[in-house]
């Protein structure tokens, strides 16, 4: 697990070459990850939608595809029937966004249209929320530059906020190895869970 503000933590170049390996190596992760919650795993079909969510959502904002797939696989491994989560806002969809509107519970098939509306919400916002790239944003703002602005941003999606130049793996709330998780996986780690809070 990396440690610290993420100045030493993998630069640009060291991120997995492309988005199309990055989402071949998780396709298995992609077809079984709805296991866990006891509800039907996504179909080939799902899965594509998925695949062609993030590149068009990727064009709209100018946010990596690798960085929102990432994003996608930290909160929900894909599974496009995921629950939503509620720590006082709902969380919904497979990038668990602030407050969206978009969501496929106990909806099989789960459409297309719901499945990039679900990524748009997380990487564009919400009307409530901040997305990936006001996250983006927001951490360049702080003085976040290069790969460290991507770490720096996880931790605000995750958190809501992030002290430049603080531990990234110690918030008040949230994940405490999120951002790290997001480097690892950005750097090719293939996993559903690990084991921090």
């Amino acid at each position: 697990m990396y440690t610290g503000d993420g100045s030493d933590w993998p630069s640009l170049d060291k991120w997995i070459g492309s988005f199309e390996d990055m989402f071949n190596n998780n396709k298995q992760i992609l077809s079984s990850s709805c296991s866990q919650w006891n509800v039907p795993n996504n179909s080939e079909e799902e899965i594509s939608a998925i695949h062609d969510g993030v590149l068009t959502v990727s064009k709209q904002t100018n946010v990596d595809p690798k960085y929102i797939f990432a994003t996608i696989m930290q909160e929900s491994g894909g599974c496009v029937r995921v629950p939503s989560t509620n720590g006082g806002v709902q969380n919904p969809g497979i990038m668990q966004d602030h407050d969206g509107s978009a969501n496929c519970i106990n909806v099989n098939p789960c459409p297309a249209s719901t499945i990039t509306k679900m990524i748009s919400e997380g990487t564009a916002g919400t009307a409530s929320g901040d997305g990936l790239a006001n996250c983006l944003n927001q951490a360049a703002s702080m003085g976040g530059k290069g790969a460290q602005a991507f770490y720096w941003a996880s931790r605000i999606y995750n958190t809501g906020s992030y002290i430049a130049g603080s531990d990234l793996g110690k918030p008040k709330y949230g994940t405490s190895c999120y951002s790290s998780d997001m480097a690892n996986r950005l750097t090719g780690w293939v996993g559903l869970k690990t084991s921090c809070t």
